[in-house]
């Protein structure tokens, strides 16, 4: 049997009011996207592996943000024992990535190569700051190389390789 590979497509945030609500952070394009899918899969950081399957039963825009109501979440206490958790997917279930798209989950492996020629390392994970996502690839020193047109090069899937324009000892 094969282990489904499971992606993280947004996070559950602190709970939003007295009757169970929760705000939602999505990592969709567009982040509407998320509550198209109705059972979610939520594990916590800390608990790899470990998830839970919960049905989704409203979601709504709330200020800059979203809130969300889960089966069997019905007040407070019980959406904030939530708070932190990932929201996953499987990976199938997610639509073909077009043109220059790429699924984040997808790259990571995927070795490094600058525009000189030189290995850098491969794809560990990826990070999310107030400018841009950032690649962080390991290799013999540790890389941070932010995703943009710039840096990013290009990439191919079947090679399962990545060109960058990052200076090797930088």
């Amino acid at each position: 049997m094969t282990e489904r590979r499971l992606v993280e497509v947004g996070r559950l945030g602190a709970a939003h009011g007295v009757r169970g609500w929760l705000r939602v952070q999505s990592f969709t394009d567009p982040p509407q996207r998320l509550f198209e899918w109705k059972l979610w899969r939520l594990q916590a950081g800390d608990k790899p592996g470990a998830w839970q399957e919960v049905k989704l039963l409203e979601a709504r825009p709330q200020g800059n943000g979203w809130i969300a109501r889960l089966e069997g979440v019905e007040e407070r206490d019980a959406a904030s024992r939530l708070t932190g958790q990932m929201i996953l997917v499987e990976r199938e279930q997610l639509p073909p990535a077009e043109g220059r798209e790429h699924y984040r989950d997808d790259l990571v492996g995927f070795e490094v190569k600058n525009v000189e020629g030189a290995l850098l390392g491969v794809v560990d994970h990826f990070v999310d700051t107030p400018g841009n996502a950032v690649m962080v690839i390991k290799g013999a020193r540790e890389h941070w190389v932010p995703v943009t047109k710039q840096h990013l090069r290009s990439v191919d899937p079947v090679a399962r390789a990545i060109e960058v324009d990052w200076p090797e000892n930088f």
